[in-house]
């Protein structure tokens, strides 16, 4: 039932863009190759996820689980694992506004060579929870996370 709510309201955020509120209004975020459409992080989010060897740790998992996932594992059986892993770390500790900075291609490059269904982006969150449910990462930070991920569906589903 907590995935259904989580993946409902991803679903949501992904539809409408950013919640009202998340940035502030007098210092927009300006678009990264982190995400083109950044939304100010939680307070506290980055240290919540426990910090850059938290993430670290998270990352490898949910890589692990991709890998593994029936849904998904075609699509990531020639990933370099490691490699891939430390630029999630990169990415999702800046969008938490921890220290790291992102270096990779912006999501929409990434993905160009990729057919990306929705159907493959939710199956990617769903994952994305069981590895956060594991590393015991309550419930609302989760949630934080997945509201700084969602706009990028714009950029990574690209099969309609």
């Amino acid at each position: 039932m907590k995935q259904l709510i989580t993946l409902s309201a991803l679903s949501l955020l992904a539809l409408i863009g950013a919640p009202a509120g998340a940035q502030s209004m007098d210092k927009p975020l300006a678009p990264s190759a982190a995400s083109a459409y950044p939304v100010a992080p939680a307070p506290g989010l980055y240290d919540a996820l426990g910090g850059q060897t938290g993430l670290r740790t998270l990352m490898n998992d949910f890589v692990n689980r991709l890998k593994a996932d029936a849904r998904l594992a075609e699509a990531f059986k020639d990933a370099n694992g490691a490699n891939l892993a430390k630029q999630l770390t990169d990415q999702i500790c800046q969008l938490a506004g921890g220290p790291c900075v992102y270096n990779g291609p912006d999501m929409k490059e990434a993905h160009s060579n990729m057919d990306v269904t929705r159907a493959d982006f939710n199956a990617l969150v769903e994952v994305l929870q069981m590895s956060m449910e594991v590393r015991g990462i309550p419930f609302a930070r989760q949630n934080q996370l997945l509201a700084l991920l969602a706009p990028m569906h714009r950029d990574v589903i690209n099969v309609r």
